[in-house]
């Protein structure tokens, strides 16, 4: 499924780059393995749910570095030799990578019957965040004159 970003940036114009990259962050450069899911739960909250069935906790590692979100499986290594009448799920070794938007930071991480849950929200410092301001008096207010 491709998801088109240009219908939410009619009026902006110069802003092609961010649109494209927005794009890319859902198009994951994968081999398609863990399949994985990304919510959007409320205004600046998300929710990236991978499948990893067959996985412990101390098998997976998630890291931040620079704006990305690295999570890699690496399976330990079973004692004995099995014999498969047929191997459906897969218990081999990964990597997936997803570029973080700007103030995003993972909040947690939690693994429940096989999907590994990883919670995100974006959280604008103070500066940023909208504000209003109240109009004075002219006499309160420290501006040269108009003399």
């Amino acid at each position: 499924m491709r998801i088109d970003f240009s219908s939410l940036y009619p009026n902006v114009v110069g802003f092609e780059r961010m649109a494209r990259e927005l794009e890319g962050l859902f198009e994951q450069k994968s081999a398609g393995w863990p399949p994985y899911n990304i919510e959007k739960l409320e205004q600046d909250r998300y929710l990236i749910t991978l499948a990893v069935a067959g996985f412990e906790r101390d098998e997976l590692i998630l890291e931040t570095e620079l704006g990305t979100l690295k999570i890699k499986g690496q399976k330990h290594p079973q004692e004995g030799e099995r014999t498969f009448l047929h191997q459906g799920i897969a218990e081999r070794d990964f990597e997936l990578s997803f570029k973080l938007s700007q103030h995003v930071e993972v909040q947690g991480a939690r693994l429940e019957h096989g999907l590994l849950q990883i919670e995100l929200a974006r959280e604008l410092p103070e500066p940023l965040k909208p504000r209003q301001i109240a109009i004075g008096n002219p006499e309160t207010l420290a501006l040269p004159s108009a003399e």
